[in-house]
């Protein structure tokens, strides 16, 4: 998925900038299109996925998720209540503590002065607002909904925010604890081990297997060829797989790679889920189409193979096969999935059940959540015991050998 830097000509024939994201331009023109809008240069920009982005709803800058479900729940209040638009956005604008974002809202509230719809202002701040805030904004003017739909978001933006933070915790413990081995380990073998090979070798005796190993490994970790592979190597090899993570294929690939593992792959499906219900809901229950909504809700899931699936889902739907039966035969989302979107489709009410389904899978990702760090937790305090006393077995083992000989 990549983004298009826009110009075109809206209703009133005033000409408006902008950002999308689509996979080609082709279907950037269409999504401006579907838009009321009438494009006049389509550039293609830099690439949307990046990785590590979740992908959801991404802030830029300064703006934090805090500042925009606030601006958002006090926006749908304030219109609730009959307030005009421009009066609203200028009320916020001096309520809010935020430079970067009191910045941004001044430049909204003007284009909104001019008589430009909100949905089109935003879109002017792509690095603030994501496709999913204007898409459901804009509908939700067309609608005579925005109230409804800004509750809608604020509670989106926190769900969203709520998931990154349990994938962060989940992987915070054991980034840590390996650091923290990795550190431990480097400092036996460079400092501890050598001086007491040194002092055991002077003592004299035959030195065991194991420790003769380990001060190999210790003689190899002091070496320039070691220390050029860490410090030159390392860096080289970090930079060159950040590009390749940069385009479209690599970033696909290392995603297929994570999804073919075993622990891994339940908790990224877990997370799709979840995210792809609430997000897929908020998008319908706001009024926008299902074809706009699939594909700005795949560049949200923030994997590629999971964004592939879902745009050849959109292909289907397009020719008017049901999007159940598109998603029937996925190899990531489960049966359930498919089974709720074809009870949502005969009732007309997909939004509701998906809500449902994001709430389900939210709470097993809760549950996932806890499990893994309870196993993870006594798996990684193993790990590093068994370092150090690999380490202390190979020191005190010859010692002891001696201590029995001079005795």
């Amino acid at each position: 998925m990549s983004t298009f830097n826009y110009t075109a000509r809206d209703h009133d024939n005033q000409i408006i900038s902008g950002v999308v994201s689509a996979t080609d331009r082709t279907t950037a023109m269409q999504t401006i299109r579907a838009q009321g809008l009438s494009p006049i240069l389509i550039k293609a920009g830099e690439e949307a996925s990046k990785l590590g982005r979740l992908g959801s709803i991404k802030l830029g800058g300064k703006v934090k998720t805090k500042d925009l479900v606030v601006f958002t729940r006090q926006l749908a209040t304030m219109i609730n209540a009959g307030v005009p638009m421009a009066r609203s956005l200028n009320t916020l604008q001096t309520q809010t503590e935020n430079k970067a974002f009191k910045e941004k809202l001044g430049q909204i509230a003007k284009k909104v002065e001019s008589g430009i719809g909100l949905g089109k202002a935003l879109a002017e701040h792509p690095e603030v607002f994501s496709n999913i805030y204007i898409n459901m904004v804009s509908a939700g003017e067309e609608g005579g909904i925005l109230d409804e739909v800004l509750n809608r978001l604020a509670l989106q933006v926190e769900k969203d925010a709520e998931i990154k933070h349990k994938v962060k915790s989940a992987m915070a413990y054991p980034v840590v604890v390996s650091v923290i081995t990795l550190v431990a380990f480097f400092g036996l073998m460079t400092f501890v081990i050598p001086k007491l090979g040194a002092i055991i070798q002077n003592i004299g005796g035959e030195l065991p297997t194991l420790t003769r190993v380990m001060l190999n490994i210790s003689s190899f970790m002091r070496s320039p060829i070691f220390i050029a592979l860490v410090f030159i190597g390392g860096p080289l090899a970090i930079f060159g797989l950040r590009r390749y993570l940069r385009t479209d294929e690599g970033l696909y690939r290392f995603h297929r790679i994570l999804l073919k593992l075993p622990i891994v792959k339940v908790f990224i499906t877990k997370v799709a889920i979840a995210r792809f219900s609430r997000i897929f809901s908020s998008l319908m229950a706001a009024g926008v189409t299902v074809l706009v909504s699939i594909e700005t809700t795949s560049s949200a899931i923030g994997n590629k193979v999971i964004e592939r699936e879902l745009l050849g889902a959109s292909e289907k739907v397009r020719n008017g096969v049901p999007l159940s039966v598109s998603l029937a035969g996925s190899q990531v989302f489960p049966p359930i999935v498919s089974q709720m979107l074809a009870i949502g489709e005969e009732t007309g009410q997909i939004d509701k059940i998906l809500v449902k389904v994001a709430e389900y899978y939210e709470t097993e990702v809760d549950t996932f959540v806890n499990a893994l760090s309870s196993i993870i937790e006594p798996l990684m305090i193993l790990v590093l015991g068994a370092i150090v006393g690999l380490v202390a077995a190979s020191v005190f083992g010859p010692l002891t050998s001696l201590t029995q000989s001079i005795k």
